[in-house]
């Protein structure tokens, strides 16, 4: 079974036998802040290779490796989720390298955005079959549902190019994988900034979970974004998907100044 979030992250040591963390999250959105060195980083790293065990090693009594997860509902074992990177570093793995052939896949974003354009792809079939069902099987109210659920791509479109507005880039709309239009040239999302590149990431990795719970982790993710966007950050993830839990470390008051402040936790807070 799969659980709809993570309900406590408890570590029996972060650094050789000391700070023992209790950490109680809500559903929706949480921030874990701190000042540098303190273990904010370290928290979600043991966290996300906690997740990325067998299932085996996630049974609700087991605490393997020194952390425990606890789900809500209870009897859960596991959860669907995701893991937002904000590095952009030169892509050097050789195995990574030989697996692409356009020569903009340079750093890890693009890395990044060329395995989301796969699933950008397998979003919009799977879309697609939904609409194809709801008139198949007669439902009275498909035309409605139909229209629901093709907004919820252009919807998303529709805030990329908002957010790129300043530098007159556009979603091509009528490409099924992801291009921009740019001042009369079509680009690959491979040639946009940085920032760019990262806005881009953590918006299509929500768009692609179909609305659906999961669970969102996010390190310093702030780091190529601009102000406006670090403000805007919480509120668009959780207007494309409100059923996501999302755990996210940041440095940046930015990120927690549009109404999110009552959702930090200090990791001096959860020591115990």
């Amino acid at each position: 079974m799969t659980g709809l979030y993570i309900k406590r992250i408890e570590i029996e040591s972060l650094w050789r036998g000391t700070r023992h963390i209790v950490w109680n999250l809500q559903p929706g959105v949480n921030v874990l802040s701190g000042i540098n060195g303190v273990g904010k980083s370290t928290i979600l790293r043991r966290t996300i290779r906690r997740l990325i065990q067998s299932r085996e090693a996630l049974e609700r009594n087991c605490s393997q490796g020194g952390v425990k997860l606890t789900f809500e509902p209870e009897e859960a074992d596991t959860v669907r989720y995701d893991v937002i990177r904000s590095t952009d570093r030169p892509l050097v793995s050789a195995d990574i390298v030989g697996k692409v052939a356009d020569a903009h896949l340079t750093t890890e974003l693009d890395w990044e955005l060329y395995q989301l354009q796969r699933r950008f792809l397998d979003y919009q079939v799977s879309q697609s079959n939904r609409i194809v069902e709801l008139f198949t099987q007669g439902d009275p109210d498909a035309q409605m549902k139909a229209a629901e659920i093709a907004h919820e791509k252009a919807h998303f479109q529709d805030l990329i190019d908002e957010l790129f507005k300043p530098t007159g880039k556009t979603i091509d709309r009528a490409a099924n994988e992801l291009f921009f239009n740019h001042l009369g040239e079509r680009l690959t999302p491979y040639l946009l900034s940085s920032g760019e590149k990262q806005i881009l990431i953590i918006l299509l990795t929500v768009l692609v979970q179909n609305r659906e719970p999961y669970v969102l982790l996010m390190d310093e993710p702030e780091i190529s974004l601009h102000i406006e966007w670090q403000q805007r950050l919480l509120e668009l993830v959780v207007d494309l998907n409100p059923n996501a839990q999302v755990i996210i470390t940041t440095h940046s008051p930015a990120v927690i100044m549009n109404g999110w402040m009552d959702r930090v936790t200090d990791v001096e807070d959860i020591i115990v």
